[in-house]
């Protein structure tokens, strides 16, 4: 069994981007739109405000009133794509704005999540996506021909990695909210590989998969004021491989955006 340390991976690549952006001849400017945030996102773009810190980027936080509407957020989008290299539109957005719209204003050249991640080779890998292929390399774990069951469609975990899993020679199985039981125990107990991204604690057991399993959890949630994954942590005995809830995919996701700046940077 292999518990995959995330903060100390990414400590290791965090030493080897800060090298590069102090080679950049201008320093990066990252914008960051938001509206409403919750505490969970207060986190993040805390944690996104730290990591710009400390590689010399600057933050352009704006974060909208709940008055706000689409053409608000659009707008903003707008403004944002003349003033920096990279833009984060945090979600999730408030319910009453059409969140598919502002995502798709956002130019492919300063969207540093990638919303748009097709698989091609040339794409920066959305955030997620990063993390699981940069744990993959060095675990030297092979995709093809895999069984592969992804937990969710979201845009930020379920949908790339679906993608990513099927790009790479596996054979993806996705559950969703209205999959049958029976069929999702038995995807999960014949599964290779399996991503997890719905927010929902211990909705993976482990008397649901098989021994030798590999365990991909981007999920997060808070049970008891506590910070949990998908996954139950008895299912990293069964595992070959397993991220952890917190420490796993989590501090990868935000260094591995700022690389994703910093290569939009220098294609622009």
């Amino acid at each position: 069994m292999a518990i995959i340390d995330g903060k100390k991976l990414a400590v290791a690549m965090e030493g080897e981007l800060r090298t590069a952006f102090l080679a950049s001849t201008n320093p990066l400017t990252l914008a960051i739109l938001t509206g409403a945030p919750n505490p969970a996102t207060r986190s993040y773009l805390a944690l996104k405000e730290q990591r710009a810190a400390a590689f010399g980027v600057k933050v352009i936080l704006e974060v909208l009133p709940e008055t706000a509407t689409t053409a608000d957020y659009l707008l903003a989008v707008q403004k944002m794509t003349t003033q920096a290299n990279g833009i984060v539109v945090q979600l999730p957005l408030p319910a009453k704005i059409d969140t598919e719209l502002v995502l798709s204003s956002m130019p492919a050249s300063h969207d540093v999540d990638n919303f748009r991640y097709t698989g091609a080779a040339l794409e920066v890998l959305p955030p997620v996506v990063g993390a699981i292929d940069l744990i993959s390399q060095q675990s030297e774990l092979s995709w093809e021909q895999k069984k592969v069951v992804v937990f969710g469609s979201g845009r930020l975990v379920g949908a790339p990695s679906a993608v990513y899993a099927k790009t790479r020679g596996a054979s993806v199985t996705i559950i969703r909210g209205e999959t049958d039981s029976v069929l999702r125990q038995q995807a999960t107990a014949e599964a290779d590989i399996i991503i997890l991204g719905v927010g929902k604690p211990k909705i993976l057991q482990a008397d649901m998969v098989k021994t030798g399993v590999v365990v991909f959890d981007a999920g997060t949630s808070e049970a008891d004021g506590v910070l949990v994954g998908d996954a139950d942590p008895k299912v990293a005995a069964k595992s070959i491989l397993f991220t952890p809830v917190p420490g796993g995919i989590g501090p990868l996701t935000v260094v591995l955006l700022f690389r994703n700046l910093l290569d939009l940077a220098l294609r622009q």
